[in-house]
């Protein structure tokens, strides 16, 4: 998972402080008001091939977390065991780091 926000930090930044600048705003409507955003962001990480094997490998315990979420959205505390299997799965070493900033 680190990995993953990694490289949402290092190759999708304007997306990523756009999308964060529009959740500040709007504290009440965020989720409604930044949709769009949230999916440039999204489609700009799903780009990189780490990104690709964590969604492949992980593809189970993220559905059962984004379920949670949908079903807990006024508790999303509800879903922690769903987010802490999901992180154990993304952590996972078969996953590439990604190369130290000096190779890039």
């Amino acid at each position: 998972m680190q990995a993953a926000l990694e490289i949402t930090a290092r190759y999708c930044r304007s997306e990523m402080e756009q999308y964060g600048r529009c959740v500040a705003a709007s504290p009440a409507s965020w989720q409604r008001d930044c949709h769009g955003l949230r999916l440039s962001m999204s489609r700009c990480a799903a780009a990189h091939p780490i990104v690709q094997q964590i969604r492949r490998d992980c593809a189970e315990p993220f559905a059962a977390f984004e379920q949670c979420l949908k079903e807990n959205q006024a508790s999303v505390v509800n879903c922690s065991d769903h987010v802490n299997a999901f992180l154990l799965c993304a952590d996972q070493p078969s996953h590439p780091q990604p190369l130290p900033t000096s190779a890039w």
